[in-house]
């Protein structure tokens, strides 16, 4: 059975970009971590300087960059001083940018007399927490209806899980699936833009139940995609890519204490039995630190095959070696090695990207329980550390 990300990816590893918000402060020098839409404030300021940057990572080796669209929601354009006109004309501007860093770097590969590259573009969707001030994607401390509270200074007095209240958790997915919703269709009602798309990633996701709000979101879109006529085409393959800040996920589980394991997250965005809502072509960790990933390699991988096992009718391995399971791909970014703070980092090490670079293509190996496997990065990487890896990734293929 075909993956969706299979038919836009004939070959693993495929290489991503790096950190673009962080590349266009290290790099080129923009003040932009202090406003509420972050690098695509870049995208009304320094149009050029976006596609600059989206270059720089295109001629570092990457084969699929993100569009500047991470912080994108309505209520961030509000709390910047934009109406909902301009934050779909902006959000709109972001796509056509990355699009035009492509078709920039094809003529130059033409002019060079290399071969062209298949360059894909992924929209870049943040978590509600992104849309908070200060932004909440690595702690899910979100206000009501989204969750149970919203972040205070008082350490003590923060949670992110409803316990047993069911009704409210309930209330929560509705509330975050209408919030996705109406992103992803700023971009969807405008046909030629969405058509530059070719894959979504939901990233930096904090939250079990933003998984499930997720994946219903992507449900409902599905269902405009089939209705009245409208072209199939219009569907795009998608990840949800999870955060783990020192190596924990930050959900609680409903004593407040403990936290969500694994095999949770997986059940959260796969399972069938509770709600039919679509599966995600891909599963991933992002924005963590690279040193964790094996342990949660590991810990995906063996949850994983637990769930698949329970799916299938006859022998889990005759399955797998017949591709009679639509295995997920496998999505990792990791940041540069320092601790994210609140859209400020704290200095952890000072690895070089050649260390970076080894340390991600060595977390993991090759696994029939993948369809295939992308490598990038996320925060505090730049196109040095795309440049590394691409260069790992191409020794370990043709070693």
């Amino acid at each position: 059975m075909d993956n969706p990300l299979s038919k836009i990816f004939v070959t693993s590893p495929v290489v991503i970009d790096g950190g673009f918000g962080t590349t266009l402060e290290q790099w080129f020098q923009l003040d932009i971590s202090n406003t509420p839409l972050w690098s695509t404030k870049a995208v009304v300021d320094h149009a050029d300087l976006v596609i600059e940057a989206h270059l720089a990572f295109l001629r570092a080796g990457a084969e699929l960059i993100s569009t500047s669209t991470y912080q994108c929601s309505y209520p961030t354009f509000a709390r910047a001083g934009y109406t909902t006109a301009d934050a779909r004309r902006i959000m709109s501007e972001s796509v056509q940018l990355a699009s035009k860093a492509r078709e920039i770097f094809w003529d130059e590969q033409v002019r060079n007399g290399t071969p062209v590259r298949n360059v894909r573009i992924a929209l870049s969707v943040g978590p509600f927490g992104a849309s908070l001030e200060p932004a909440q994607e690595f702690d899910g401390f979100y206000p009501p209806p989204f969750g149970p509270k919203a972040y205070t200074h008082m350490d003590a007095e923060n949670g992110n899980n409803f316990g047993d209240d069911e009704v409210a958790k309930n209330e929560s997915i509705d509330a975050l699936t209408q919030f996705h919703l109406e992103r992803l269709l700023m971009l969807f009602e405008n046909e030629a833009v969405w058509s530059i798309i070719d894959c979504i990633a939901f990233e930096t996701v904090p939250l079990t139940r933003e998984i499930r709000a997720i994946r219903r979101a992507m449900g409902l879109l599905h269902d405009r995609v089939g209705a009245g006529g409208v072209s199939i085409d219009k569907a795009k393959p998608w990840w949800i890519s999870m955060v783990f800040p020192n190596g924990i996920y930050p959900e609680t589980t409903e004593d407040g204490f403990s936290r969500i394991q694994v095999a949770d997250i997986i059940s959260a965005a796969i399972e069938h039995q509770s709600m039919n809502y679509p599966c995600p072509s891909g599963l991933g960790i992002n924005c963590t630190q690279v040193e964790y990933l094996p342990k949660l390699i590991s810990e995906f991988e063996g949850s994983l095959q637990n769930f698949q096992k329970t799916q299938t009718s006859s022998d889990w391995d005759s399955d797998i070696l017949n591709n009679n399971i639509i295995k997920p791909w496998l999505v990792l970014y990791p940041n540069g090695g320092d601790i994210p703070v609140t859209q400020t980092w704290v200095e952890k090490n000072q690895a070089n990207e050649e260390h970076w670079a080894r340390t991600l293509t060595m977390s993991y190996t090759p696994s029939r329980i993948w369809a295939g496997v992308l490598l990038g990065g996320c925060c505090r990487t730049t196109p040095i550390h795309i440049q590394s890896l691409k260069q790992m990734v191409q020794s370990n293929i043709n070693p």
